[in-house]
């Protein structure tokens, strides 16, 4: 196993390390839409922050994106771009940060100007520099720490399961880390980071010709960077069941759970788990056990789902977002806020099936009901060019052939057996980091520490009896629980 491992990781690194030539790569998608598309991908992410300055790579690409040129202001660059309706966002990851830029062609050359000169000669003005770092502390102290319980939950299990570990501090970084970045931080960070060797160009859309020639002569001029591959330890090790609980003011306790798992899109075994993943809950989709056992048929709260590799929403949609790829992923569950006094029965209930889907692993039909859905929904992945670009520059990342194409050529030839082998390797219901967005923490502290029972109060109409029947198992499911890592945290102690 550790072997297979170790060759996976020397592929992508490999792979990686394809990329670092003095010129930069190019993925292109010809096409007739009159939308032309960029996605301009540099190889430097969250891992690259210096310890200390846990946000320097967010915010320099923010400074970027939402910053001046030499040639011109940000408001001057806003009032350019406006009446083109054209977008230029940034979009920085763990491993990788990516700018998207739409335009129409009749505006590309106008807009292709203001774009390069944004990447490759940045005004860097203190202004724009400060309205930045202020927006991203704002962020993290004012939005994701008291007004985002959800995502709270997610990105605390995110930072207690990579503990120790370059993936271990939010993307966006830390208050106390961005307070410390300078201008001067972001500059030479941008200096030593930002170079012709360490980038991947995505370009789609019917654009002319010369400007693939245009972007790589206009890239030549960037100066040849380090272009580091951090290397990544193996996630801690975690025993029974380790819990964070945040105590804060909350109308509802939101609960995400999970642990890391040794696949990514580069593994056979990533499209058996895809089907599992469907079957167990899929991301907004009504469909999954969970969803169905919990929500549907107990009503208690918006929605339960379960992820094989990070997932973050792209904005608008119930889709993935593309160029997240990370070499490490985890699996998670994601419980929406539920009210307080049955939240511990919905971790449990999850729990439950969690560990009923490992014993009892999937039927052929369970299985081709998920492989029908998965095949077909992937193709709504790539429902805009932006979006089929985005998802060809992470198959280019991970050494695949093309995402899309490659869920359905596994698909298609996974048997049960394999689907099952799949779960039983990689899943378990045991061993899980849970976090526990709560207003009563000592509470649920001391219920956890005695393995207190915890019924489900139903506001109106009952359910059928064959879930009150199971309602019986499920208040008084065993938690494992690791006493020794039982902590409860406040919102001012995190990132």
């Amino acid at each position: 196993m550790k072997a297979i491992n170790l060759f996976i990781t020397l592929l992508i690194l490999a792979v990686l390390s394809c990329g670092q030539k003095d010129s930069p790569k190019f993925i292109t998608e010809k096409n007739q839409s009159n939308i032309i598309t960029f996605r301009i991908q540099f190889k430097i992410g969250s891992i690259h922050d210096p310890v200390g300055k846990e946000g320097l790579n967010s915010l320099t690409a923010l400074t970027l994106s939402e910053g001046g040129s030499k040639q011109r202001s940000y408001e001057d660059i806003k009032k350019a771009l406006y009446p083109m309706a054209a977008t230029f966002t940034s979009n920085p990851d763990k491993e990788v940060t990516t700018f998207e830029a739409n335009c129409h062609v009749d505006s590309l050359d106008s807009f292709y100007a203001i774009m390069m000169s944004l990447l490759t000669s940045p005004r860097f003005d203190s202004s724009d520099f400060q309205r930045n770092r202020e927006l991203m502390v704002n962020q993290i102290k004012n939005t994701l720490r008291n007004n985002d319980d959800e995502n709270l939950g997610k990105k605390t299990l995110e930072t207690e399961l990579y503990r120790n570990h370059p993936y271990g501090h939010i993307d966006e970084g830390t208050v106390k880390g961005l307070e410390s970045i300078t201008l001067d931080d972001v500059r030479n960070y941008y200096a030593q980071h930002y170079g012709r060797n360490n980038v991947v160009i995505g370009l789609a859309g019917n654009y002319p010709d010369q400007i693939r020639k245009k972007l790589s002569d206009d890239f030549a001029k960037m100066p040849v960077v380090t272009a580091e591959i951090k290397p990544l330890p193996q996630p801690e090790k975690i025993q029974d069941l380790e819990v964070t609980i945040v105590q804060k003011e909350a109308f509802a306790t939101a609960i995400s759970m999970g642990f890391p798992i040794e696949v990514n899109r580069s593994n056979p075994d990533f499209y058996p788990l895809l089907l599992v993943n469907a079957y167990l809950g899929e991301h907004r989709n009504s469909s999954g056990i969970l969803y169905q056992r919990i929500r549907e048929k107990r009503g208690m709260n918006y929605g339960d789902y379960s992820y094989v590799e990070n997932f973050i929403q792209e904005p608008g949609t119930r889709l993935v977002s593309p160029n997240i790829p990370r070499r490490q992923q985890f699996f998670s569950i994601w419980i929406r806020p539920v009210v307080h006094h049955n939240a511990l029965f919905a971790m449990r209930c999850a729990l439950y099936e969690l560990n009923k889907l490992v014993d009892k692993e999937l039927t052929q039909e369970q299985l081709d009901v998920a492989k029908t859905f998965i095949i077909n929904y992937s193709k709504l992945f790539i429902q805009t060019q932006s979006r089929r670009l985005g998802f060809e520059l992470d198959s280019d990342w991970y050494g695949t052939e093309f995402y899309i194409d490659k869920i359905e050529k596994e698909l298609k030839k996974v048997t049960l057996d394999q689907v099952n082998a799949a779960i039983k390797k990689h899943l378990q219901g045991k061993n899980l980091k849970i976090a526990i967005i709560t207003n009563d923490a000592e509470g649920v502290k001391n219920i956890l520490l005695n393995n207190t029972p915890t019924s489900i109060t139903y506001p109106s109409a009952k359910p059928e009896q064959n879930i009150l029947d199971e309602d019986k198992i499920v208040e008084a499911y065993p938690l494992n629980i690791n006493k020794e890592k039982l902590k409860i945290v406040k919102t001012d102690e995190l990132f």
